[in-house]
Order: C-alpha cells, then sequence, then structure tokens
C-alpha cells in the first residue's frame, strides 16, 4: 500500500494507486453513525478477514486490524509495528501536514508511547513505576471528595448534565492532585484540556497555559519533591530531564481525561438504560466492577486507535503489508471478534482480556488509575443522588460519534433535590449494604496527604422516580450477528 514518491500515480495525490489493496477501499471518516460503522466492520471482516485496506482522512491508505488476535499480534510486535509515526509514508511523503486531523495523535512526541527499545524501556519503567508508587485508598478518597463538590454545585437543582457538570471534571479535578498541583488548579487545568482536545480557536492558547503550569510545577518539585507523580519522575533512577518529564505529565493528563471521561458516561448510560444491571447491582450478583468489565468490552473508550507503522514489509493475517503502511488498532471491532466471543449475550464479567487499553509493552500504564476513578466516581455518585434517572428518552441521548470514538455530548437527568445540608430530600439516612460500595479497588500504594475519609455506604433507593424521569427498558437489545446495537449507538451486552 507504499506509494513510490517518484511514480506518477503519487504526484499531488494521497490517492493508492490503480491494483492498491486500498483502492477503491472505504473512507471510515465518511461513514456516519455508529451503526452503520458496525455494519462496516462486519462487511469488512465477511470480505477480508482480520485485515482489511481502509482509507482515512486525506484520502490516505492504511490497514484496519478486525481481529482481536491480530491486534495482541500488532501490538505485542514492536519489531515489526513501531509506535514511531515519523516511520509513516504519508509523513515522509509530506501528505500529512500539521493541519491533518489525525495530528495532534499521531505527530511524533519525545514520550514513552512514541519510543521503542532501549528508549522506551527507559521512559516507561519511569512512568510505570511512578504511577505504582500512587496510593490507591488515597485516591478513591480524592475521587471521593470531588464527587461531593461537583453533587454540591447542581444538587439543590434536581437536574444536571452528568457529562459537562460531572464525568468531564472528575478525572481531572484528581488527576491534578496525583501529580502534586494544589487543589485550586484544578477547575483550570479542566478548562485548557477540555479546549485541546476540542480543538477550539483557543487551544493554542490552553495548550501554552498548560505547559507553562506544568514547568513550574517541575521546576517546583525538582526543589522540593513532595508524595506525588511528578516528584516520583524527577527522582526517577532514570534520570528524566525537566521537558520529558513534562511532556509525560501533559501526556498523562490529556490522554487520562478523555478515556476517563467516556469510561464514565457509557457505564452511566448503561445503568441508567437496561434496568437488569441495575437490578443486578442492587441485588449483590454483580458489583460495579463487573460493570466495567462489561462496558470496556462493548463500548471501549476509543473504538480505533491509530497506531502502529511497519517497519519493514510482512504479512498479516494474509495481507502484504509494506514498509511505512498505517495499521490501526479496531478495538471495538476485535472486542466483538466472533472468534473470542462467539455470542455477545454471554458475559464477560471478570474477563479482562478485552483491547480497550491495547496492550503489549504499550498497554496503557494508567488503565489502574482510570478504572479507579470510574468505579469510586460513580460509587460515590449514586450514593450522593441514589435515585437519579434520565431526564429524556434514551433516543434523545445526543453522541458524538466519529471513526475514533463514540461518546455522549450530554447526559441530562434528575434527581430529588438535596438540602444546602447534603441529605437527599426524602431519603433516610440510614444506611444499606451497597453492592457498589464492594466494588472499591483495595491496592496496596505508599502514603501521601491525603483528604478525608470516603461517605459511608448508600441508603436504598426510594421506588419511585422523580417527575420527568425516564424509566430503563426492560427489554433485551434487537442484536446483528457480531455487534450488540441501542439506538443512536450505544453499546451495551447483556447483564443476566
Amino acid at each position: 500500500m507504499t506509494l513510490d514518491p517518484n511514480s506518477p500515480d503519487s504526484v499531488g495525490s494521497a490517492s493508492p494507486p490503480p491494483g492498491c489493496p486500498a483502492h477503491g477501499a472505504p473512507r471510515l471518516d465518511a461513514i456516519e453513525g455508529a451503526s452503520e460503522r458496525a455494519a462496516l466492520y462486519e462487511r469488512l471482516r465477511g470480505e477480508y478477514g482480520a485485515v482489511a485496506p481502509v482509507r482515512i482522512p486525506g484520502d490516505l491508505p492504511a490497514w484496519l486490524v478486525l481481529g482481536h488476535r491480530e491486534v495482541l499480534e500488532v501490538v505485542r510486535t514492536p519489531s515489526k509495528f513501531s509506535r514511531d509515526s515519523r516511520l509513516w509514508t504519508a509523513v515522509r511523503q509530506g501528505q500529512v501536514t500539521p493541519e491533518h486531523p489525525l495530528a495532534p495523535v499521531t505527530a511524533w512526541q519525545p514520550v514513552c508511547s512514541f519510543a521503542d527499545g532501549e528508549e522506551h524501556k527507559r521512559l516507561r519503567s519511569a512512568v510505570t513505576q511512578s504511577i505504582g508508587r500512587v496510593d490507591r485508598h488515597g485516591m478513591r478518597r480524592y475521587v471521593n471528595r470531588f464527587t461531593g463538590q461537583l453533587v454540591q454545585q447542581f444538587g439543590t437543582t434536581g437536574r444536571a448534565d452528568l457529562v459537562s457538570q460531572f464525568a468531564a471534571q472528575l478525572p481531572m479535578l484528581v488527576m491534578s492532585r496525583l501529580i502534586g498541583l494544589s487543589e485550586q488548579h484544578g477547575p483550570q487545568l479542566v478548562t485548557w484540556v477540555q479546549d485541546v482536545i476540542r480543538g477550539t480557536a483557543s487551544a493554542g492558547e490552553s495548550n501554552t497555559l498548560i505547559v507553562s503550569l506544568l514547568r513550574e510545577l517541575v521546576e517546583r518539585k525538582r526543589g522540593t519533591p513532595g508524595q506525588d507523580i511528578t516528584s516520583w519522575l524527577i527522582l526517577h533512577e532514570e534520570g528524566l530531564a525537566d521537558h520529558e518529564v513534562l511532556e509525560h505529565l501533559r501526556f498523562l493528563l490529556i490522554s487520562a481525561n478523555t478515556t476517563t471521561t467516556n469510561l464514565i458516561t457509557s457505564t452511566l448510560v448503561v445503568t441508567f438504560t437496561d434496568r437488569r444491571l441495575r437490578a443486578n447491582l442492587a441485588g449483590a450478583s454483580m458489583t460495579l466492577t463487573d460493570a466495567l468489565d462489561q462496558v470496556l468490552w462493548d463500548s471501549p473508550p476509543m473504538t480505533v486507535v491509530p497506531g502502529r507503522w511497519a517497519t519493514g514489509d510482512t504479512t498479516l493475517a494474509g495481507q502484504e503489508i509494506r514498509e511505512g503502511d498505517l495499521l490501526l488498532l479496531g478495538l471495538l471491532a476485535g472486542n466483538s471478534d466472533p472468534a473470542v466471543r462467539p455470542d455477545l449475550s454471554v458475559p464477560v464479567h471478570r474477563n479482562r482480556s478485552h483491547l480497550s487499553f491495547s496492550g503489549g509493552p504499550h498497554e496503557c500504564p494508567g488503565q489502574d488509575i482510570g478504572r479507579g476513578i470510574a468505579e469510586t466516581g460513580i460509587d460515590a455518585l449514586l450514593h450522593l443522588l441514589p435515585d437519579l434517572r434520565l431526564a429524556v428518552g434514551e433516543d434523545e441521548l445526543e453522541w458524538d460519534d466519529s471513526w475514533l470514538s463514540s461518546h455522549l455530548t450530554h447526559l441530562p437527568v434528575v434527581f430529588t433535590p438535596r438540602r444546602t445540608s447534603g441529605e437527599p430530600v426524602g431519603v433516610s439516612p440510614e444506611p444499606a449494604n451497597s453492592v457498589v460500595r464492594q466494588a472499591a479497588m483495595s491496592v496496596p500504594g505508599q502514603s501521601a496527604e491525603l483528604p478525608p475519609a470516603a461517605p459511608p455506604s448508600p441508603p436504598p433507593a426510594p421506588s419511585t422516580a422523580p417527575s420527568g424521569a425516564h424509566e430503563p427498558s426492560t427489554a433485551a437489545d434487537p442484536r446483528q450477528r457480531g455487534w450488540l446495537r441501542r439506538k443512536n449507538a450505544t453499546r451495551t451486552g447483556r447483564w443476566s
């Protein structure tokens, strides 16, 4: 699929020449809607097998890896499939400019995510060992504190948008404390990071502000280290330079915010719309940890991840891959591969062989933190607002659906308004056993300065929903072979 820069077919065009497998291949970004994209994946799987030729923005050729085993083969073989985007033929030929839609996620950076070999080992060890020192008990207390603060901001109104007022803010508020920033910097980082992720007109200015804040943090921690990720990166035996510490902090903040926000909202959606899931949580037949496992299989935070780049000519699932070719990791397609999940109605609780955090040497180093924030945050939210219900019908939920990810833009809910004292109106203060509370992590870690302890177990939910609420469905979801779909792209499994 590699173009010869001296060939007439490649001059002034990124389109693959006739005879190339990508010639006539579908443009992933031209397919609108998650259902249509799911059908495309299945058609490609049937026509090409586990690896299919596709095209991406700029009419550039790429390979979409659809098979679970094949995704793992790619991510576990960096000698054949590198994370160094500078190998990309399209980059070498000048076809990927800074304005290209993939530039923000594929442009090479001096971080472990874009390194291989010894350099990757050096940077990765510093990152994973620093993250591993985070006290998970203390992190949960941060999550509970910030969840309480966010709920306090809208709790008396009886209505909220759980995307903008909760899920989009909680991960960054917690991460800002874990890296050693003061609590006052959390709301600022939320605004700046969201600006960068959305690519608004002020994204450049916001990125400058993020870098400036992190530079000051690194300088301060270099002189006065503390119990935080920044200090541990600085003091690590691999001897990271200040600019390396800064770049990894920036990368952690942006990647953690996007994926954890999507994980929180996807889990909340199925909690609200699937009565069996809610009943199973309340009846102790499953935990919130089980629910997140299912969501990570059915609705990964990122559906397609670019990528890997071939270090030389090779073969994958019968396809001839050329040096410099781009491979796209089909996480959603791989998670639904009939070879590993012939029946998607079978629950996958406690099965973490999904692809949502990738795999191999570049597997997400912060996945435990992301899961911990999501689990504890949802747990605390349901404790504080036990009668949360959707304020609109499920088919009225708005999704921002792209070929890389699918996430909610708004999640409107209603609930019994809380008094300013913090106690829900009409809800008994008597504590009750909580299955959700059982999902809290108990991973040992280093000691750190911690906020006050977590709140007690939640009271039982009232039997009636607030006015204007929409009850979750009890009917089984309509299914197509290999895919589970809800209206407007909500992907769920069965929870029985």
